[in-house]
């Protein structure tokens, strides 16, 4: 495991190995012990640690698992020229993230963090914040990238009366689109219409920066931003720019474009944008299964066999 571990959390994850295999743990981010835990290792379990092309270059690397779902932290193109497979858990974490983005909606709608934080500071905020709590119901929601969170974002913001619109790069079937209640439109559509922007795409090169300054100025005045993609699909300053100017109203984010999050980030100093440490994917009810289903794909490379397609990414 890459990611360095508590010894009582990796007890738990050997618990679950298949009979005869070993697990270790890196004892820390570094480079030097990320690849002192590669040596002599068949197979690693990444799930926020970046996986370098120096990596996969250890003698005997035969595979790189993402404990989780987007690979952006991974060197494909390295994995490739190596022989080394790559596999994610595709899935796995959706219901979480999904309630982790319907969490924050109704986190910044309601003003539940600001006024816990107010209390525990011993202000009484009731007046302060009345003008800026509304409410989620029947409100728009725009969500960028529907795959299997977004699909289970759209479900559950059904029982909140909403509106949904999503866009994506391919746009689902007619029946698809009817079943879920969702209306595909462009992004800047999206941005113009939606109350709420909740975003679940993956980070790429065409997404990279996507929801940059000129993104945000087409947004609804007053609207709400989430992010549970990842950090380098919005542009930090100018997110942190639009909230100091009033043109949204509040902001939710798990993920930054430098992680673990940087002391002082901007964004966190600001009363109106809600912060959390790349937790969406987080729960106990899906540690085992999770585990459970990277080694049976492991154990399927072990033997020669084929993992599932997918859970494939090289």
């Amino acid at each position: 495991m890459l990611d360095p571990v508590a010894p009582e959390r990796l007890a738990r994850v050997a618990a679950l190995l298949p009979e005869g295999w070993e697990i270790g743990t890196a004892a820390s981010r570094a480079p030097r012990d990320q690849l002192a835990a590669l040596t002599g290792a068949r197979f690693a379990i990444t799930g926020d640690v970046p996986v370098t092309a120096a990596m996969m270059e250890v003698p005997g690397l035969a595979a790189v698992h993402k404990w989780g779902v987007g690979y952006d932290n991974i060197d494909c193109d390295a994995a490739r020229a190596h022989g080394v497979r790559v596999l994610r858990t595709t899935g796995s974490n959706a219901v979480a993230v999904a309630e982790t983005a319907l969490g924050m909606m109704l986190a910044l709608e309601r003003n539940i963090v600001r006024g816990h934080v107010a209390l525990r500071g011993g202000a009484w905020a009731k007046g302060a914040l009345a003008p800026t709590s509304g409410t989620l119901s029947g409100k728009v929601v725009g969500i960028v990238g529907l795959g299997h969170i977004g699909t289970a974002l759209a479900r559950l913001l059904r029982g909140f009366g909403c509106g949904l619109l999503y866009t994506k790069r391919r746009r689902l079937p007619a029946a698809e689109e009817a079943a879920l209640g969702v209306r595909y439109v462009p992004l800047d559509t999206l941005l113009a219409e939606a109350d709420v922007v909740s975003l679940h795409c993956a980070l790429t090169p065409d997404t990279t920066g996507l929801i940059g300054a000129a993104a945000l100025s087409r947004m609804k005045p007053g609207a709400l931003l989430v992010n549970l993609a990842r950090g380098g699909v919005v542009d930090e300053e100018a997110l942190a720019d639009a909230i100091e100017a009033g043109a949204l109203r509040g902001a939710a984010t798990d993920v930054f474009a430098v992680e673990p999050m940087t002391p002082g980030h901007r964004l966190a100093r600001l009363d109106r944008v809600i912060v959390t440490p790349h937790l969406g994917a987080v729960s106990a009810e899906s540690f085992e299964p999770t585990l459970r289903r990277i080694f049976v794909n492991l154990a399927a490379i072990a033997r020669g066999a084929a993992p599932p397609e997918h859970d494939v990414v090289v």
